[in-house]
């Protein structure tokens, strides 16, 4: 058994503690990392996955940043962009414009996800899982150009169960210069089905030489947080769904970590004043129409695992304008 980190080191960063926020498409806008920034724990956030070939090709035109980059310059450090292709060039010069213009503390790149517009469509994402050699010469060119902010990259286990290479991969990525390695432990072909293989997780470890590993999936409690220290030997977590639900998770992780008394679920009546601070601040990004309908899907998070969530989601799911949204939560949140 090993003992819980307090500090991450990536390349020159120390992320303490060393909790990151999963970069999640659809979600972790800059609404909701302002939501975890608050409440604290929270070592390294993350932006959702940004296509390199879009925002190479919205600024050629003169076109405005990718939505997914607004509010990041005013945003506290340290940050994490993910960016996504199977481009060497195209995702070394978005990298350097993400350094140089945008101030990223960390360029991530994405080698797991499994969506089919991603990883078949654009053989990116988790397709490139069946080429190491190619992953790393993706990495290289990225950390020549990002120099010295450190490049890291996100994984999967593999495509398959059946083809599970997640050591090959990471060690392609160490040795192409990559500054740390998160492993799902999940394949491709199980998108977020079933649990997450941390024993096949813990197994990457001892083969990597240099970088830290961090290990990702079904982290919802502070326990199995502490429990991926202790028992996995990762050098930092990732935690993605459980946080949309519950954004002072990572304060609560973080308490867990250092021994303390974990901080008590906020009562209904925070979590509603939650959820509307967090609907304020979405619309305030997305605008009233979009910014209502994209709230939704949050909504129906906050509301899983109450008396009456099923009837709060039927409602909710209908609102299309803030007035509208705002009066079901007042009268329909907490749901019991």
């Amino acid at each position: 058994m090993t003992l819980s980190p307090t500090l991450l080191r990536i390349g020159p960063l120390a992320i303490a503690p060393p909790l990151l926020l999963a970069p999640m498409a659809g979600f972790t806008n800059y609404a909701f990392r302002q939501l975890v920034r608050r409440f604290g724990g929270a070592g390294l956030p993350a932006t959702e996955m940004i296509s390199a070939r879009g925002f190479s090709q919205t600024e050629g035109r003169g076109g405005d940043p990718p939505e997914r980059l607004w509010g990041v310059n005013d945003e506290p450090r340290p940050l994490a962009v993910q960016i996504w292709d199977n481009d060497p060039d195209t995702l070394a010069e978005v990298g350097r414009r993400l350094v140089e213009e945008y101030r990223a503390s960390v360029v991530d790149i994405n080698f797991g996800c499994p969506v089919r517009d991603v990883s078949q469509k654009a053989q990116s994402g988790s397709y490139l899982l069946g080429y190491p050699d190619r992953v790393g010469e993706i990495v290289a060119r990225v950390v020549d150009a990002c120099r010295p902010v450190p490049v890291t990259a996100k994984i999967r286990l593999g495509r398959t169960r059946d083809w599970i290479n997640a050591i090959d991969v990471a060690q392609a990525i160490e040795g192409a210069g990559g500054a740390a390695v998160t492993v799902h432990g999940r394949t491709a072909e199980e998108m977020f089905r079933g649990s997450a293989d941390w024993d096949e997780i813990a197994r990457i470890k001892p083969r990597l030489s240099r970088i830290p590993l961090v290990g990702n999936g079904d982290l919802s409690t502070p326990t199995a947080v502490v429990e991926a220290f202790e028992r996995y030997g990762v050098d930092g977590v990732m935690i993605g769904r459980a946080a949309l639900s519950r954004p002072w998770l990572f304060a609560q992780a973080a308490a867990a970590l250092r021994g303390e008394p974990v901080p008590p679920e906020p009562s209904p009546a925070e979590q509603r004043r939650l959820l509307l601070e967090h609907f304020r601040l979405v619309v305030e990004q997305f605008g009233p129409v979009e910014g209502t309908v994209l709230m939704r899907c949050y909504a129906c998070r906050y509301g899983q695992g109450r008396s009456g969530a099923r009837e709060f989601r039927r409602r909710i799911t209908r609102a299309s304008m803030p007035e509208e949204f705002t009066a079901i939560v007042e009268s329909d949140f907490p749901c019991e």
